[in-house]
């Protein structure tokens, strides 16, 4: 009778054993859809596989680096300052760095040659940054002139230069050769124009910086682990390469 009952709650515990992650076999429940046409599965799965990633054993190492990272510093840095900041002035902190994004934008959009959307971008600027108070607040979008993101990465896969190896940055994230130097020039830019001193400011101060990396790390949605996969790097990867493609097309 005792082996009857020790049996019993081993099997209990261990359909709900906490550190049971689902993962051990992720292909056990995979079911396929029988009106799937084979060839197009197939070619789907391959481009979601065939990204260039020469330096994908590295990549993943630093991949973990940021995933811990997130969980053990990061994140906890972002929860407990939403938690001691009002909503109100978090929504203003966020505008106010946004603001400042406008400015390589605009020099992207310039240098694409995208005049409607360089026109925009001004306006933005200039609506935000006056009647915005220095950009705490986004009249703009009100007036029907929403923010439209552009960087010297994307100014030169709109030339024509291939975005070469895939990168995953620490801290920064999925990125590749090409969008990793357009992050200096776009950094550059930034400084040189130093809209509001703020480039300035920062580097007797570098209390602002870290205001502005917790501000960014706080708007940014993507979680590590959300995806509940084994296989999120190569998603992560996959997502991001379509990601850039669309955004130097539009």
């Amino acid at each position: 009778m005792l082996p009857a009952l020790l049996l019993t709650a081993a099997l209990a515990q261990a359909q709900h054993d906490p550190l049971d992650d689902g993962f051990k076999q992720p292909l056990q429940h995979l079911e396929f859809n029988p009106n799937l046409d084979q060839r197009e599965f197939e070619r789907s799965t391959l481009n979601a596989l065939n990204v260039y990633d020469p330096l994908e054993s590295w990549n993943r190492r630093v991949y973990h680096f940021n995933y811990r990272f997130d969980e053990w510093l990061f994140l906890p840095l972002v929860n407990g300052y939403r938690y001691v900041t009002p909503d109100l002035v978090e929504t203003g902190i966020s505008n106010f760095f946004s603001n400042l994004g406008e400015v390589p934008a605009l020099a992207n959009s310039l240098l694409q040659l995208k005049g409607q959307r360089a026109m925009r971008t001004t306006a933005r600027l200039l609506f935000n940054t006056t009647l915005g108070v220095a950009g705490l607040w986004d009249p703009a979008s009100r007036m029907g002139l929403p923010k439209q993101s552009e960087d010297f990465g994307q100014t030169l896969g709109f030339y024509g230069l291939p975005a070469g190896p895939y990168l995953m940055l620490p801290l920064l994230g999925p990125s590749n050769l090409r969008d990793t130097g357009g992050l200096v020039v776009d950094f550059n830019i930034d400084s040189s124009v130093d809209l509001l001193n703020v480039a300035t400011v920062s580097g007797n101060h570098p209390e602002v910086t870290l205001l502005k990396v917790t501000d960014e790390r706080s708007t940014t949605h993507f979680r590590y682990g959300q995806l509940n996969s084994p296989f999120e790097y190569e998603k992560l990867r996959y997502f991001y390469t379509e990601a850039r493609k669309l955004q130097i097309a539009e």
